[in-house]
């Protein structure tokens, strides 16, 4: 399908425009809400968060992205929840919370299979990878660097291969291992070379980092004029990319001690950071301005910049913590909503007198057991004459009464079929399922449940009003066919032989069938 494609394409990009792929996923979901296609509704809204994220806006990408997870939850869509949580991984990254951004990039491994993309397999292990290096964890992301390399390159993703060791190169440097990141950098480079890549201007300025802080200044400063060249003949449109180059080839031209080519980079990236509002880049520029003062002994001067470096250092930090805090705010109120959701769901599947499971509940659950094939019994409980009760106490009892035996069969069940359920079906109906049951033992359980009932002290209550139910089973094997229809059909059949055969009975059978089939308490009828 051509929207799915298209939508593969976006999430398995390696370099992005991302006010275009946004653009794109929003017209990709008009296209398939067109199409009354919920996955390809979800796939380009998860699109769309990523973007988001990418573009900065992390608090509304924190919004959306849990309504995707519950959706990719309940329909058990694991491509689409290792995708969620490798951008949960991000936004986390974003907020500067290591474990978390693991925690989640741990999940996004876990979750891939045959189903996932190629590019898949390769990425979500190198941000796995990143996120242990972020976590301080240098031995296992080495060992997750590698893996990635070696998948990499057997299924074919050079492209993606020189993304991870570009990621892995400034890890290492993060980490203060530049002579480790020098080698990374240096693979990176030859693999560039043996498929005809041009290194892009972002991987040029982490090898510009590299070897400055390995002292190779002069190297520093023709690779990133290289950079900046790129940039311009690329096109490349990241709001920041151009002033981060200029700013890292002014430090190589510092250490250089050209610093009059320094001043003119510098000048170059401030009025860049001016022009975009680039405040982050802006608090670099300001140090780097204060230390090429310094440089050139203009110490008054390099003083005074460092007074602006230091109140524009605290500014950025209080309006990161403030983007912070809304973000996490905004992350505590989609938890806050997504368990609502959730408790609105279970009620949505409880019988409200009883607290019981009700219909809704057995038509999403009936039907997967059935599938199993496996031995399966189903009950359909039925109390007698309950109309009595109500006519002659009132429906107030008559309730009470339907509480009372609800919490017996519940009960007993529990007892003889842990892994089943009772469901209220409407009045004075419930069905029982027993999953991993054949009829003869269960129909021998259910009589034992039914005595329960008709033997349970009821005088204070229904002031001689005898309770008592009659039961109608049915097996998946006697069933003429594995459907949840024909087997509720069988129950209620046999529940029909039970109360025209006097009620407070169990049966199980048809009456020409076996006559220990049918199941019957004298003591007790009514």
């Amino acid at each position: 399908m051509r929207l799915s494609a298209a939508l593969t394409e976006i999430e398995d990009q390696y370099l992005w425009d991302a006010d275009a792929s946004l653009a794109a996923a929003i017209e990709s979901e008009e296209q398939a809400l067109a199409l009354g296609d919920e996955r390809l509704v979800f796939r380009a809204r998860l699109c769309q968060a990523n973007m988001l994220m990418r573009k900065g806006e992390v608090a509304a990408a924190a919004r959306r992205i849990w309504k995707i997870h519950q959706w990719a939850t309940d329909h058990n869509d694991q491509v689409v929840l290792a995708r969620t949580h490798l951008v949960w991984a991000n936004i986390h990254r974003h907020l500067g919370d290591a474990a978390q951004c693991l925690e989640h990039s741990v999940l996004a491994v876990e979750l891939l299979d045959e189903r996932a993309t190629g590019h898949m397999h390769v990425w979500h292990r190198a941000k796995l990878a990143d996120a242990l290096g972020l976590a301080g964890s240098m031995d296992a992301a080495r060992q997750r660097y590698a893996q990635t390399e070696e998948l990499a390159i057997e299924l074919r993703h050079p492209r993606l291969l020189m993304g991870m060791l570009n990621n892995y190169a400034y890890t290492e440097h993060a980490a203060g291992e530049n002579g480790r990141a020098q080698q990374v950098a240096r693979r990176l480079q030859q693999v560039a070379e043996l498929h005809g890549f041009r290194l892009d201007p972002a991987v040029l300025d982490t090898i510009g980092v590299i070897e400055i802080e390995n002292g190779n200044y002069l190297a520093a400063e023709q690779t990133l004029r290289e950079a900046v060249r790129r940039h311009h003949e690329g096109n490349y449109e990241d709001a920041d990319a151009l002033a981060e180059y200029m700013l890292t080839l002014a430090r190589a031209q510092r250490f250089l001690r050209a610093t009059d080519r320094a001043q003119v980079s510098l000048d170059q990236s401030r009025t860049l950071c001016v022009e975009r509002g680039l405040g982050d880049v802006l608090v670099r520029v300001h140090q780097e301005q204060a230390e090429l003062h310094a440089a050139r002994g203009e110490f008054a001067e390099a003083f005074a910049v460092h007074k602006i470096f230091f109140s524009a250092h605290n500014a950025l930090h209080s309006s990161q913590r403030e983007a912070q805090a809304r973000t996490r705010q905004a992350m505590f109120e989609t938890t806050e909503a997504r368990q609502e959701a959730e408790r609105f769901r279970e009620q949505a599947r409880r019988d409200p007198l009883t607290g019981l499971r009700n219909r809704r509940y057995l038509d999403e659950e009936l039907p997967g057991l059935i599938e199993t094939g496996g031995p399966l019994t189903v009950a359909i409980v039925d109390l007698d004459h309950f109309k009595r009760v109500n006519d002659q106490l009132s429906h107030d009892v008559g309730d009470q009464v339907l509480v009372l035996v609800a919490k017996l069969l519940e009960t007993e069940l529990a007892a003889v079929s842990p892994e089943g359920f009772v469901a209220r079906m409407g009045g004075e109906e419930f069905l029982m399922v027993l999953p991993g049951t054949e009829v003869p033992e269960a129909a021998g359980r259910l009589d034992d449940i039914r005595r329960t009932v008709g033997y349970y002290d009821w005088a204070g209550l229904t002031r001689g009003v005898p309770v008592t139910v009659s039961i109608g089973v049915a097996g998946l094997r006697e069933a003429p066919a594995p459907t949840q229809a024909s087997l509720l059909s069988t129950a209620d059949r046999h529940l029909y032989v039970a109360k025209h055969a006097g009620r407070d009975r169990v049966v199980s059978a048809a009456p020409h069938e076996a006559r220990h089939q049918s199941y019957r308490n004298s003591a007790s009828a009514a």
